[in-house]
């Protein structure tokens, strides 16, 4: 479980493919410290678990489900990174729940600065948008962000000073494909509702009373 909340931003060091699988090394600088094999760690907002660790070094096995579903595949030598370690019991919870299994990628189609603080649309599937709330939270390669805008093409961020400085957003492009998690309340609430509404009527006021809404 994760927060959301990126610690650090780390730099690959090597990529392997092999047959649509991956093993990633990357420098966890400072953060190794913290770390041990089996730990996971969210990268660009991916649980994977460590494989392997050499000094300030950690290895990853990035199977060919993450490989086809995330923006894993593009990353190479250099590629800066968002880690966030695994939440303990005792943090403090400053983001929203965030797993770390990814619902999908989005593309980074417009980023308008005002100031210091930045607005960054995306465009993004229907799968995706149909998980999402206005205000509601989104993980952003692995950010904890809130959704400010959304419509049927796609959905936007106001990102703070803060985020900017601590994250690979403040070097993002226009272009670039990020993944994203849907919050997991969101997800959980839209599943039973798909589950108990009716297929071949709309949904009225008066059916929602019924079922206790």
């Amino acid at each position: 479980m994760f927060t959301g909340l990126i610690e650090e931003v780390c730099s690959v060091r090597s990529v392997q493919r092999s047959t649509g699988s991956m093993a990633l090394t990357i420098d966890l600088g400072r953060l190794a410290g913290e770390c041990r094999p089996g730990d996971s760690i969210a990268v660009n907002g991916v649980c994977l678990t460590i494989t392997k660790l050499q000094g300030n070094l950690a290895s990853f096995d990035v199977s060919p489900e993450t490989t086809g579903r995330t923006s894993l595949g593009r990353l190479k030598p250099s590629s800066p990174v968002n880690i966030e370690l695994s939440m303990k019991a005792s943090d403090r919870f400053g983001g929203h729940f965030v797993q770390g299994h990814v619902d999908g990628t989005a593309i980074i189609q417009a980023i308008d600065r005002n100031g210091e603080f930045t607005d960054i649309k995306f465009s993004a599937g229907a799968d995706l948008l149909d998980g999402m709330v206005l205000k509601g939270s989104v993980a952003v390669d692995g950010i904890s962000l809130t959704i400010s805008k959304l419509d049927q093409n796609g959905f936007s961020v106001a990102v703070i000073p803060q985020t900017l400085k601590r994250t690979t957003l403040g070097t993002a492009k226009i272009g670039d494909c990020i993944n994203v998690e849907n919050d997991i309340i969101i997800k959980a609430i839209k599943k039973r509702l798909d589950e108990i509404l009716p297929k071949d009527r709309s949904l009225t006021a008066d059916k929602l009373r019924q079922m206790g809404f």
